[in-house]
């Protein structure tokens, strides 16, 4: 399967860095080939709203930034995770626009392969994960029809993700 993880942390080693290695290597572990994209690090601008991937663009960005090379990674993806933490109650603003920017890859439906979605959240108070929830179930799993996989939430102030959990989201790639 292919599994296009989005990584949504500007932290290199933060805990949703170490979540998504453990992910990644229980996947590939079971054969799976999995691409990670650093939004952080892409140049990729919020959603224009203009209209011009549903009108003149039959499903193409006008934008032309690093969007483009998502773009090229969700025509083949079967699976979607989405790893960030939590800021201000929801995803972090680069995973947003990223997000936002699936309107165009969403028309006239989502793309062919594409059929699961699971996420990967660290945030410091276990209570902070309803933003990123109604986005997982309004955006993913109603809007895009994906079936949920499951949300693995990291809830530590501390640096560093707990073993235990590494192990269960390794545990996750491996059985999928």
């Amino acid at each position: 399967m292919n599994i296009l993880v989005l990584n949504g942390s500007p932290r290199v080693r933060g805990n949703t860095s170490q979540m998504i290695a453990a992910f990644a290597d229980g996947a590939q572990s079971a054969g799976h080939h999995v691409d990670v994209a650093d939004v952080c690090r892409m140049n990729i601008r919020g959603c224009l709203a203009c209209e011009f991937c549903h009108t003149q663009g039959n499903g193409t960005c006008v934008q032309k930034d690093d969007m483009r090379e998502i773009y090229a990674l969700l025509k083949e993806a079967e699976m979607l995770v989405i790893a960030s933490p939590i800021y201000y109650h929801g995803l972090t603003g680069q995973m947003k626009c990223t997000i936002d920017r699936f309107y165009a890859a969403a028309y006239p439906s989502r793309p062919p392969k594409l059929k699961k979605v699971a996420m990967l959240l660290s945030s410091g108070d276990p209570d902070m994960y309803s933003g990123a929830m109604f986005s997982y179930e309004g955006d993913f799993v109603g809007y895009l029809g994906l079936e949920p996989m499951g949300v693995f939430t990291n809830q530590s102030y501390d640096p560093g993700v707990p073993e235990a959990l590494l192990e269960q989201i390794r545990a996750f790639g491996a059985g999928l």
